[in-house]
């Protein structure tokens, strides 16, 4: 399964959607923090992501963005790395 590193944020305006919202992102997500997390997905994880994204947002007051990352040789980090819980991936923030 190819997997690609997407970038999911969200501006959600009610605590108890907020909550809600959090608990599926950390179901996707290798790492982050607040409202904004690195998550790798399959085609079909990016599609199952945002049905479930869907069913929890109001649309007419909150936002989420996937942002698909291009896949580059150098990276730059600053501050402390985490360890990855899945050692597939290498994750740097």
């Amino acid at each position: 399964m190819i997997r690609t590193l997407y970038l999911a944020a969200y501006d959600i305006r009610n605590p108890a959607r907020l909550r809600r919202m959090l608990r599926v992102l950390k179901d996707y997500a290798c790492g982050g923090q607040k409202s904004a997390f690195e998550c790798y997905l399959s085609a079909s994880e990016r599609r199952e992501l945002l049905a479930r994204v869907k069913q929890e947002m109001d649309e007419d007051v909150d936002a989420f963005l996937v942002i698909r990352l291009a896949n580059r040789d150098a990276v730059a980090t600053l501050g402390i790395g985490v360890k990855p819980a899945d050692e597939l991936y290498t994750y740097l923030g």
